[in-house]
């Protein structure tokens, strides 16, 4: 038997009507199933999925009224087409019950063949075209699917590709190219409302000997160390950067004089100077090393040049001065 094929189940109690029905759809191009009761009916529609069900209605213990509501009651069999084939039941009443039981159609015994053959292949042409819809709809939702995927999968891309090009790849910091886009933020935003805020440029006093004597894996714990000392140690709403080499900067909101600008600068001056244990190719290393940071205050008016530039020379002007120290510029 056809497994692709349409299936038409039959349901009579009569062995007889059984063989007239069968050798009546002989032609029909679809596999004809057979039942003896309701029970075995409905057996058969949980297993199978029918195109079409002729169902005798007088039948014992269960009749063809009750058959057809539990199909049609039946979540995954309710679109189920069922004519019932009688030569009972035939006036209006009746037929209404039926129809309400969930019948779609009635054929009166004696069958006519070119009735029944008419009827069936209308229902099995519908049951293709519906197979042929619901296949379109599968195909379609399994290409909406690989699509979201491939819109998702592409925005996760870009939205890498966006991070990588304004993060530092070492300890994920915002890299120069941010930095400068916050600090213009910043400039315009207190130029336009008045706001504070310093800006912090810290070079790392040490970090050479490290670097050149235990290697560069050292090298690059100790950057992310330090990188996560500075972020734990700042609001969310400052930005901190790694500029490159061992050079930071901290973007200070809210700092609304020399003395609080110097003070928080102080607290990320203390946090690099406390002892590191790095993890290096499984081995472990303590370091300790400082840091230089300058310090300059945003004034209403300032360029971006100007304020980095201040900042840059309060820098030098710490490791000069004799480092692991905060200098106002």
């Amino acid at each position: 038997m056809n497994t692709n094929r349409p299936k038409i189940l039959v349901v009579d109690d009569t062995p007889a009507n059984l063989v007239a029905m069968r050798r009546l759809l002989a032609r029909a191009d679809a596999d004809i199933f057979e039942a003896a009761s309701g029970n075995e009916a409905l057996a058969l529609c949980l297993d199978h999925q029918f195109a079409l069900v002729l169902l005798d209605v007088n039948m014992p213990e269960m009749d063809g009224f009750e058959v057809a509501q539990f199909i049609s009651e039946t979540d995954h069999l309710s679109e189920t087409p069922i004519i019932f084939v009688t030569a009972a039941y035939a006036d209006d009443i009746n037929r209404i019950k039926g129809y309400t039981a969930g019948a779609v159609d009635y054929i009166a015994k004696p069958i006519n063949d070119v009735i029944l053959q008419s009827k069936v292949k209308i229902f099995l042409e519908l049951y293709r075209a519906r197979a042929l819809l619901q296949q379109a709809l599968d195909e379609l939702s399994l290409r909406n699917q690989q699509l979201t995927t491939e819109v998702a999968e592409r925005t996760r891309m870009e939205q890498l590709v966006r991070h990588q090009a304004t993060h530092d790849a070492l300890t994920g910091l915002p890299n120069r190219t941010l930095f400068r886009d916050r600090l213009e933020d910043a400039i315009a935003v207190g130029d336009a409302e008045g706001g504070s805020f310093a800006l912090a440029y810290i070079d790392i006093d040490g970090f050479k000997g490290v670097n050149d004597g235990h290697g560069h894996a050292a090298g690059d714990a100790l950057l992310k160390a330090i990188a996560g000392r500075l972020d734990s140690r700042t609001r969310e709403s400052d930005t901190v950067a790694r500029l490159g080499g061992d050079e930071f900067a901290v973007l200070l909101n809210d700092a609304a004089d020399a003395q609080s600008a110097l003070a928080r600068c102080q607290t990320l001056c203390d946090a690099i100077a406390e002892p590191y244990t790095l993890e290096v190719n499984g081995s472990r290393l303590a370091v300790t090393i400082g840091a230089s940071i300058g310090v300059t205050l945003f004034i209403p008016g300032d360029a971006y040049d100007r304020i980095v530039a201040a900042a840059d020379t309060a820098m030098y002007d710490a490791k000069r001065s004799g480092k692991n120290r905060c200098v106002f510029g």
